[in-house]
């Protein structure tokens, strides 16, 4: 089978995903980590490869950038591949000062003012949670391989220069950082009654100005795609 924007067959795709933005990470991600890997997917270079991980089934899928287009290739994946759960592994920008370069936060809620939700169900909720089961099975593969993480909220915006209020969101909130994809991933998690996370390597920060470079981003951010890949059942 083959939707408007993925070529995979259904057997092709493992019915757990995790979803980097970076076409160039996923590959980095099915090099590095997959053994008989196989690329699935190559419509518009959103590349997806799938393997094994220590003898368990699982597909990297590059979602590209933003909620619009997380949006489409989750729910795809979702609804047409019968994926039953999707970690999104990706970057963030830090709101915190005790919140480095390259540490890892494990996705809690995403705050959004998108109309993502609203338009796809009529929901009005501007706060979405990751699923408690996928976060319990993050929490103990990062205390198992001794990475240190952080937990909480991000703000998912649909516009990357926006100039946000970072006190609100931090003290109303509790918005640890931003990023732009968890909202629309949670979304399609809820209407379609499947499981979705996320687990972000901090590539700036927007207090201390700190950043990574381009390929930074591609291929070191090793923590989260452990743990990511450890908690896979």
């Amino acid at each position: 089978m083959a939707t408007p924007h993925i070529e995979s067959k259904k057997e092709d795709i493992a019915k757990i995903v995790l979803m980097p933005g970076d076409p160039l990470r996923a590959k980095f991600i099915a090099e590095t980590f997959l053994e008989d890997y196989k690329l699935v997917n190559s419509v518009r270079n959103i590349l997806a490869y799938t393997g094994n991980y220590k003898g368990k089934r699982v597909t990297i899928f590059s979602s590209g950038m933003g909620n619009p287009s997380m949006g489409i290739y989750s729910y795809e994946l979702f609804h047409e591949y019968d994926v039953e759960e999707i970690i999104r592994v990706g970057s963030c920008g830090a709101f915190r000062e005790d919140l480095g370069l390259y540490e890892v936060l494990l996705v809690e809620n995403s705050y959004s003012v998108s109309n993502y939700l609203l338009e796809l169900t009529g929901e009005e909720d501007k706060i979405l949670p990751g699923d408690s089961t996928l976060n319990q099975r993050l929490e103990e593969a990062a205390n198992q391989l001794g990475i240190q993480y952080h937990k909480g909220n991000v703000f998912c915006t649909d516009v990357f220069y926006n100039q946000v209020d970072i006190p609100q969101l931090r003290e109303q909130y509790n918005c640890y950082a931003t990023e732009m994809e968890t909202f629309a991933l949670f979304s399609n998690a809820r209407k379609l009654h499947k499981k979705a996370s996320a687990i972000l390597t901090v590539s700036d920060n927007l207090i201390t100005k700190e950043v990574t470079t381009s390929e930074e981003r591609e291929k070191s951010f090793n923590k989260m795609i452990e743990i990511a890949l450890e908690s896979i059942k």
